[in-house]
């Protein structure tokens, strides 16, 4: 009877000590979460987007151009792929597509682009100047590369992280190139259901 007791009081233990360990993020977490920079460009619809404005989801944001032949599409698959495996939660997660090639990516082409992958993503564009303090304070990198002898004419080199904005509005993680879709699907879960604490 004793050693019954004991074991239940081990597991029960146990189970507490799990309990409070907390969650470990398979993303890269910024420890401290910090505000998420806030900005205000046109989406696709030709409407005002404000990030602040989508406070209460959490929001992955990945900066990208609609021609680009492999890591744009290969990140929304997996921020679409992300969200149909979360199920009910999706309701709370918003896909965003910050355009870095205003020149080519029009309106309707965003769009068409976009929601072939998921149709809840929004695509945003604005002129060089806008994008210019937007890529600064996330600290995104791109360049215009010529490509001589293409009917493209360009490309552009552009760093690829997909980023994740609780519904308080605090960027909290980073999603590298390649991650797998089921370590972000555990990620945005945790932050659905537990508000990003």
């Amino acid at each position: 009877m004793l050693r019954n007791v004991q074991r239940l009081l081990l597991l029960t233990l146990l189970i507490l000590v799990s309990a409070c360990s907390g969650y470990e993020f398979r993303g890269m977490a910024l420890d401290p979460p910090k505000e998420a920079p806030d900005f205000t460009l046109t989406d696709f619809d030709g409407r005002p987007f404000r990030l602040s404005d989508h406070r209460g989801k959490v929001v992955i944001l990945f900066f990208g151009f609609t021609n680009c032949p492999d890591m744009c599409p290969a990140a929304l698959s997996n921020m679409a792929a992300a969200r149909r495996k979360l199920g009910a939660d999706a309701k709370e997660v918003q896909g965003v597509f910050v355009s870095l090639d205003p020149d080519r990516d029009t309106p309707e082409r965003l769009k068409r682009y976009l929601t072939a992958f998921d149709p809840t993503f929004i695509g945003v564009r604005g002129s060089e100047a806008e994008l210019a303090p937007i890529v600064k304070d996330y600290g995104v990198t791109y360049m215009r590369r010529d490509l001589p002898g293409s009917a493209l004419g360009y490309t552009i080199d552009h760093s690829t992280f997909i980023y994740v904005i609780d519904a308080a509005g605090r960027w909290r993680l980073l999603f590298a190139h390649g991650m797998p879709v089921d370590d972000i699907v555990s990620d945005l879960r945790y932050l659905v259901r537990h508000g990003g604490a």
